[in-house]
C-alpha cells in the first residue's frame, strides 16, 4: 500500500502544519521526524567577534543569545561548509556576515542587526538581545553558517512529533450527555439533543485519556492505524520547505545505501 499524506490544518501565521500519514508504521513517521529535527539545514550564528560590549551581559552570554536567534534561510544560495567548493575555508556561498552596532539607551533588538544578504535576516525583528543603559554600547560582527540540528539545536528548523489517529464511535444513547461533555477538557464532545456528537475539528487534539469510554459503555475508542503528524517551524524555513528538504535528504540516503549494497 502506498503512503499517503492528507493535510489537516495549515496555520501559516503560526508556522504550524498538521497532516495525516496513511499506509505506513511508526518507523516511517519517526524517520521523518528525525530527518526534520536533525538533518534539514538552516543558518545560525556560529562565530561572534566582539569589538565592544558594555552591556550587563557577559560576552559569552551575548554570543549565546545571538546563536539561538533563527535566521531566514535560502537553501538555494548557501551550502554546508563540508560540501562547499572553498573546502571549508569560508566564502559567500557558505557564510553569511552580519553586524550589530548600537549605542543608545534601551533594548537592542534583532532588527538592529544588519545582514550582508537582505534575504537572510533574523526571523523575529523584535526579539530582544540585550538592554543598554546610558553610555553603554554594543559593537560586534557575526558569521552565520549552514548547519544541522544533529550538531547543535540552534540549527534545527523546528519541532516535529506524531501520534496515532483516534476514532470514537457512539452507539445508542448515552446515559448522561452533560457529564460526557464536561469530562472532556478539549471539547471533543458536544451536546446533540439528549445524546452527544463528536466535534471533528477538535478530534485531532485528543490525548486519549479515555474518560469518556469509562463513563459510558456506548462510547467506544479505537485507533485507525494512521498517524497525526505535527510540524512547527521556528521560522527559518516554511513547513513546506522543511518537508520537501527532508524528503530530498531521505531519497539521497536511500540512494547512498543502495550504492553500498
Amino acid at each position: 500500500m502506498a503512503i499517503k499524506l492528507e493535510k489537516i490544518k495549515d496555520e501559516r501565521k503560526k508556522n504550524k502544519l498538521l497532516f495525516l500519514i496513511k499506509g505506513t508504521d511508526e518507523v516511517f513517521a519517526n524517520t521523518l521526524r528525525r530527518l526534520i529535527i536533525e538533518e534539514v539545514p538552516t543558518l545560525a550564528v556560529e562565530d561572534v567577534e566582539i569589538k565592544e560590549n558594555s552591556s550587563a551581559l557577559y560576552d559569552e552570554m551575548l554570543a549565546l543569545r545571538l546563536g539561538l536567534i533563527p535566521i531566514k534561510t535560502d537553501l538555494k544560495s548557501y551550502e554546508l561548509k563540508d560540501k562547499c567548493k572553498c573546502a571549508g575555508a569560508g566564502c559567500a556561498k557558505c557564510e553569511l556576515k552580519l553586524t550589530l552596532k548600537v549605542g543608545k539607551k534601551g533594548y537592542v533588538y534583532a532588527e538592529d542587526a544588519h545582514s550582508a544578504d537582505p534575504e537572510c535576516t533574523f526571523v523575529y525583528p523584535k526579539m530582544p538581545i540585550t538592554k543598554l543603559l546610558a553610555k553603554q554600547k554594543v559593537d560586534l560582527s557575526m558569521t552565520a553558517v549552514l548547519g544541522q540540528g544533529k550538531a547543535h539545536a540552534k540549527w534545527s528548523p523546528g519541532w516535529a512529533f506524531y501520534k496515532r489517529e483516534p476514532s470514537f464511535k457512539i452507539e445508542g444513547k448515552v446515559a448522561d450527555a452533560e457529564k460526557i461533555v464536561n469530562a472532556c477538557p478539549l471539547g471533543i464532545f458536544e451536546p446533540r439533543g439528549s445524546s452527544v456528537a463528536i466535534n471533528k475539528d477538535k478530534l485531532y487534539d485528543c490525548h486519549e485519556c479515555l474518560q469518556c469510554v469509562e463513563l459510558d459503555k456506548n462510547i467506544t475508542f479505537e485507533e485507525t492505524g494512521n498517524f497525526i503528524f505535527t510540524l512547527e517551524s521556528w521560522g527559518q524555513l516554511t513547513c513546506k520547505e522543511i518537508l520537501n528538504q527532508s524528503a530530498d535528504i531521505f531519497l539521497a540516503k536511500i540512494e547512498e545505501m543502495e550504492s553500498l549494497i
